[in-house]
């Protein structure tokens, strides 16, 4: 490892922990009063990108497996481009709406008896669901990063023993981000 992997290393570390920082805050922190009017737009946006990210990691996966590089750094540099925009609409969001509860039909925020009934084991699902997509997705961060750093200073090796963890875990957290928004879009208050 030299210098600059040792720098770059340390700036990966640094932005996941102020993106963590950042996400943790979004939720303590109470919104403000007013809200753009776009704002009620970027959970579709959000769950489009999700879904445009999981077809393209599979796209990257097929072009590496041909030996299509060419196609496959393409891929991955739209794909990494598309998750970045997905982060700043997550955090634009969430810095006016708070989180919508699942299954709360009359959008009171408050979830009744009536409405647990109607949602019955779906919540369940949903939360599994929600809970190991938000786990994996503080963990994918650095190791996309990573996998980047490595791929772009053609690091093959090391970009390959990376990429084992970090292809799945990002493909899984954009593809359960698309089923999370399906799940929950019904409940939005807007």
């Amino acid at each position: 490892m030299n210098l600059n992997d040792k720098f770059f290393l340390r700036l990966i570390w640094i932005v996941t922990a102020i993106v963590l920082v950042v996400v943790i805050v979004l939720k303590i922190v109470p919104p403000p009063a007013t809200k753009p009017s776009f704002i009620y737009i970027l959970p579709h946006l959000i769950g489009g990108i999700n879904a445009v990210c999981s077809v393209l990691l599979i796209l990257s996966l097929i072009f590496i497996k041909r030996k299509n590089i060419q196609a496959h750094k393409i891929t991955n540099v739209i794909t990494f481009i598309l998750s970045a925009l997905f982060l700043v609409f997550y955090i634009l969001f969430h810095l006016y709406e708070k989180d919508t509860r699942y299954g709360d039909i009359d959008h009171n925020g408050i979830l009744s008896a009536a409405e647990l009934a109607r949602v019955g084991a779906s919540r369940m699902i949903y939360f599994v669901i929600l809970i190991t997509h938000i786990m994996l997705a503080v963990i994918v961060l650095p190791l996309i990063l990573i996998s980047f750093l490595r791929g772009f200073s053609m690091q093959i090796e090391r970009h390959r023993k990376i990429v084992r963890w970090a292809y799945p875990v990002w493909l899984y957290v954009a593809v359960t981000g698309v089923i999370v928004y399906l799940m929950i879009v019904p409940y939005y208050n807007f």
